[in-house]
C-alpha cells in the first residue's frame, strides 16, 4: 500500500520542482530572520544607523510577504499531487470491493465499503498534511543551517548535536508509535461495535438473563482500550523528549555559550539572532514536524494499512492454479446443479442439466422468481452452485477470464464519464468498430442529443431505456464469446428490443435471453422453460404444443401492451429437470 504514495510522488515530477520552487520563496523569512535581526542590532541600532536598521526590518518584512505568497501556491501544489492519490485509493477499494463481492463465502456488510470511503479520505488528507509538514521542515532547517553559518558558524557546534539528536530520537520512535496507534484504533473500533450491540439488543439481554455475562464481554473490551491507549501514551511521551531536546536545548546551549561566543568575535545581535533561528524557525519546525508524523504520518499508515486489509484478504484466500482461464469453446453446460439462498432455504434451481452449443440463441421464459435470473447468475460465475458444475467454454464458470462472457442485467450500468468511454470500457475499438455498434444496436439518436462521443453522460439525467442502450451497445462491442442478456431490454419498446436482441443474434457467438416478453421466444432458435417441477427445452412450436406454462404465457400476451402476463400466483418451488 506504499505504492500508491509512491506514485502520488513520481507521476508529475514537474508538480514537485513547482512545489520545490515556491517552498524557497515560503521559507525566505527562515533564512533571512536571524540576519536581519543582527544587522539591525549591530549594524544598526548600536552603531547609531537607525536608518540601516529599519531597512534590515523593511527586508524582515519583505520576507514575509513573500512567504505569504509562496504560501498559497505551496497549497494549491500539494493539492495537485494529493488528489489523484484519492483517486488512486479510491479505484482500489472498488476493486477490492467487487472481488470481494464476486468471492464465494458469506459477503461483507454494505457498511464495508462507506468505512473504506472514510479511510480514502482519512488518507488523502493525511498525506497532504505529510508532504506539507516535511517539505516545510526540509527548507527551514536548510534555511536556518544557511543563516547559521552566515551569522556566526560557531554556532552550529551548539545547534547541530542536539537538534540531530532530538530527530533522530523521534524518528526511531516512528514505527512503535505507528503500531500503537494503529492497536489503539483497532480496541476502540471493538468497544465501539460491542457497545452498539449491547445498546441494540437490551431488551434480549434482559429477557435472558445476560446482564453480568455480557457486562463482562463489553467490560473486556473497554480494559483492552485502556491497555492501548497507555501503551500509546508511553510511545507519545519520546515526541515530547525528542521535541525538549532538538528544539530547546540548542537554545541552552546557545545562551550558555554566549560568552564563547561574544569571544570569537559575536556581536550582541548576532548571539540574538543565532536564538531567533532557532526559537522562530528551527523550534517550531521541529515541533510541526513531530506533531505532524507522529500525528498525520500515523494517521496515514493505519488509514492505508485498513484500506489494504481487503486486498490482502483477498490475497489470502485459496486459489486453484486454473484460475481465470480462457474459454475453449462459446458454449455453456450444468450438470445437475442445485442452488438456495441459504443453507435452510428451498433450492431455486434443483437437478438442473443443460447444454447450451456454441453459437447457440437460447430463450429462458417462465414466472417472475422462478430462478431465471439465478441461472443468469450461475452462468456469469457471480453465484456458485451448491450441487453440481457449471461450464462456460469448458471451464468451471467461477475461473473463467471475464473477458470470455458479458452480463447485462435489468438495471444497466452507465458511469459518469464521457459516452465513448462507457461504450468502450470492455473493448478496445475504434471509431469504426464504436459507430457499427451504435448503428446495430439503435443508439444514434442518443448520441446526436448528447452532442456526440465525447459528451458527458449523468447516468441520473438518463432514462432506463437510453442506459439500457448504452449497456447493450457496451456489450456488443465485448469481446465476449458469451452474451447473457438478463432482462436487458425490459425498459425498452418492442420494436427497439426485437432490434437490440436481433443485433445480438447477427454479431455471432452464444446469446441468452432472460426474457421479458415472449417475443424474444419467437426470435430465438431454442426456448428453455422453467416451470417449477422440471424444465423443458424446445422451439417455438414444439413448445406450444407440449408445454401449458409456455402456451399460456404466449396465449395472454398483448403486443401492444409491451408486456408479458404475471404467473407468479401459480409459482412452483424450484426448477428441475434435463434439457439438452
Amino acid at each position: 500500500m506504499n505504492r500508491p504514495v509512491r506514485r502520488a510522488l513520481r507521476r508529475d515530477p514537474r508538480l514537485l520542482v513547482r512545489l520545490g520552487l515556491w517552498s524557497v520563496l515560503e521559507s525566505a523569512p527562515a533564512l533571512v530572520i536571524g540576519l536581519a535581526i543582527a544587522g539591525a542590532i549591530d549594524d544598526g541600532f548600536a552603531a547609531d544607523r537607525p536608518v540601516t536598521a529599519l531597512v534590515w526590518l523593511a527586508v524582515l518584512g519583505g520576507a514575509w510577504l513573500v512567504a505569504a505568497l509562496g504560501a498559497q501556491q505551496v497549497v494549491l501544489a500539494v493539492a495537485a499531487i494529493v488528489e489523484p492519490f484519492r483517486e488512486d485509493l479510491l479505484g482500489h477499494v472498488v476493486e477490492a470491493a467487487l472481488d470481494r463481492s464476486a468471492a464465494p463465502g458469506p459477503g461483507t456488510e454494505s457498511s464495508a465499503v462507506a468505512r473504506s470511503n472514510l479511510q480514502v479520505e482519512l488518507a488523502r488528507d493525511a498525506l497532504a498534511s505529510v508532504v506539507a509538514v516535511v517539505r516545510s521542515f526540509a527548507f527551514t532547517a536548510v534555511s536556518v543551517l544557511i543563516g547559521l553559518t552566515a551569522l556566526i558558524p560557531q554556532v552550529l557546534a551548539l545547534v547541530l548535536p542536539p537538534f540531530v539528536a532530538g530527530l533522530g530520537l523521534f524518528l526511531l520512535s516512528l514505527p512503535a508509535l505507528a503500531r500503537r496507534q494503529r492497536a489503539f484504533l483497532l480496541a476502540d473500533e471493538r468497544t465501539a461495535e460491542s457497545v452498539t450491540a449491547v445498546a441494540g439488543g437490551l431488551r434480549d439481554i434482559t429477557a435472558c438473563a445476560a446482564q453480568e455475562r455480557v457486562a463482562a464481554a463489553v467490560g473486556r473490551r473497554v480494559t483492552e482500550q485502556a491497555e492501548a491507549g497507555r501503551a500509546l501514551a508511553r510511545v507519545t511521551a519520546v515526541r515530547t523528549l525528542s521535541l525538549a531536546v532538538g528544539g530547546w536545548a540548542p537554545v541552552v546551549l546557545v545562551l550558555a555559550g554566549t560568552p564563547w561566543l561574544l569571544s570569537e568575535g559575536a556581536g550582541p545581535g548576532a548571539v540574538l539572532g543565532a536564538l531567533a533561528y532557532v526559537t522562530q524557525s528551527l523550534a517550531p519546525a521541529l515541533d510541526t514536524l513531530v506533531e505532524g508524523l507522529g500525528v498525520s504520518g500515523v494517521r496515514l499508515w493505519v488509514a492505508l494499512d485498513r484500506i489494504g486489509e481487503p486486498a490482502r484478504a483477498a490475497a489470502d484466500r485459496p486459489r486453484t492454479a486454473g484460475d481465470r482461464r480462457p474459454a475453449v469453446h462459446g458454449g455453456a453446460e450444468l450438470r445437475g446443479v442445485t442452488f438456495a439462498y441459504g443453507p435452510h432455504a428451498e433450492p431455486v434451481i434443483a437437478g438442473l442439466d443443460l447444454s447450451v452449443p456454441e453459437g447457440d440463441h437460447l430463450a429462458v421464459v417462465g414466472p417472475s422468481g422462478i430462478g431465471k435470473s439465478t441461472l443468469a447468475g450461475l452462468l456469469a460465475g457471480v453465484l456458485r452452485p451448491d450441487a453440481g458444475e457449471v461450464l462456460v467454454g469448458g471451464v468451471p464458470a467461477d475461473r473463467l477470464d471475464p473477458a470470455e462472457r458479458v452480463l447485462i442485467p435489468q438495471e444497466a450500468y452507465v458511469f459518469r464519464g464521457s459516452l465513448m468511454e462507457n461504450l468502450t470500457y470492455l473493448a478496445r475499438a475504434g471509431a469504426r468498430e464504436v459507430d457499427g455498434a451504435v448503428a446495430a444496436i439503435g443508439l444514434t439518436g442518443l448520441v446526436e442529443r448528447l452532442g456526440g462521443y465525447s459528451a458527458e453522460i449523468r447516468p441520473s439525467l438518463l432514462s432506463p431505456g437510453e442506459r439500457q442502450l448504452v449497456a447493450l451497445a457496451r456489450a456488443y462491442l465485448a469481446p465476449a464469446r458469451l452474451v447473457v442478456l438478463d432482462e436487458a431490454t425490459c425498459h425498452l419498446d418492442p420494436v427497439a428490443e426485437a432490434r437490440a436482441e436481433e443485433a445480438f443474434a447477427r454479431r455471432g457467438g452464444t446469446l441468452l435471453v432472460i426474457a421479458h416478453r415472449p417475443a424474444s421466444a419467437l426470435r430465438a432458435r431454442r426456448v428453455l422453460v422453467m416451470d417449477g417441477t422440471r424444465v423443458r427445452l424446445g422451439s417455438h412450436g414444439e413448445l406450444l404444443s407440449s408445454s401449458p406454462l409456455y402456451a399460456d404465457l404466449v396465449g395472454r400476451w398483448d403486443p401492444r401492451t409491451a408486456s408479458a402476463p404475471d404467473a407468479s400466483a401459480a409459482r412452483p418451488d424450484a426448477s428441475r429437470g434435463h434439457a439438452a
